[in-house]
């Protein structure tokens, strides 16, 4: 008992400090949307995904999180062929570790330009509000801590932003999250959130008309502690099935999963293998998720661009 409760205590203590601050999820590359806003809009369709994220299952004050996220693009009358397109949509974030609680509501818009039919920049903003709640009575410290004895929760703003390139079988990706720096009012006047920079790219080659192998990489700086690097490997079937095998520098290797049916839904699953000191206990991180878009593929027998 004695040693969950040292677990749970070092938990905690990563979120008073200044490191990473933002959830991790290992189907990024499924979402990019809620890793960028630049990705809003970015497909010609209406898009809804949520995941939910289980990590260390098993272990007392282990994270949960999860999102919902909506992307539209918005359709004006072209003057040109390769007249600027735009997007709107949201993304609504939930993260609860031990006694932190985090919700963060964002509202997005995008443009995007293409320099040729195949190559496009697009730049991102979101803006809205997060809520921050500490609650005392889910704690335990080895030893009082005049400092930790009243609960508290703060309301204040949020902002991030990206920028997307893409070509025809490839991608690079930047954003910066957590742009307001707000102090933790009512908790911690020597704690505060940080930029987070976020760095991803990825390339796709073609195996025959039914298989694409993608390769990319994520890349997440935390404005203290350890840089992050999710390194991943998927192979796509038509488009319909996908499987993956991922590595995170920081704690685990990783399978995913995912199959669209309909041509509108998909549902996708993956499993962490933690190779930190937590492995040894068995605590593995399990993923969920579930999407819907109004995409079509014209020809479902050749390989199409699982992104854009």
């Amino acid at each position: 008992m004695l040693k969950r409760i040292q677990v749970l205590f070092f938990v905690l203590l990563g979120f008073c400090s200044q490191a990473q601050q933002t959830p991790q999820y290992s189907q990024w590359f499924w979402h990019l949307q809620a890793l960028n806003p630049a990705f809003t809009g970015l497909k010609p369709c209406l898009e809804i995904k949520t995941l939910y994220r289980s990590q260390w299952a098993g272990l007392p004050g282990s994270p949960n999180s999860g999102f919902m996220t909506f992307s539209l693009p918005i359709y004006t009358k072209q003057k040109k062929l390769l007249s600027p397109r735009q997007g709107i949509g949201f993304k609504f974030e939930a993260d609860k570790a031990g006694a932190f609680t985090l919700n963060r509501f964002l509202v997005s818009y995008a443009g995007h330009f293409n320099f040729t039919p195949e190559t496009r920049l697009s730049i991102g903003i979101s803006a809205g509000a997060k809520q921050w709640v500490f609650d005392r009575d889910k704690m335990t410290t080895l030893d009082v801590d005049p400092i930790l004895q009243e609960s508290g929760s703060f309301i204040a703003p949020d902002a991030a932003m990206g920028f997307w390139w893409n070509g025809k079988n490839y991608f690079l990706s930047l954003s910066f999250s957590e742009l307001v720096k707000n102090k933790w009012t009512n908790i911690s006047d020597n704690s505060a959130f940080g930029i987070h920079t976020a760095f991803s790219a990825g390339t796709r080659f073609i195996a025959n008309n039914q298989f694409t192998i993608l390769p990319y990489a994520l890349f997440r700086f935390p404005p203290k502690g350890p840089v992050s690097v999710d390194l991943n490997l998927l192979f796509s079937f038509m488009n319909k099935f996908d499987f993956g095998l991922g590595w995170r520098n920081t704690d685990a290797v990783n399978a995913l999963f995912q199959y669209k049916f309909d041509q509108k839904f998909s549902i996708g699953y993956s499993v962490d293998f933690v190779t930190s000191n937590l492995g040894t206990n068995n605590h593995f991180s399990h993923e969920f998720s579930i999407g819907f878009g109004t995409c079509k593929n014209i020809n479902t027998n050749k390989t199409v661009c699982p992104l854009f």
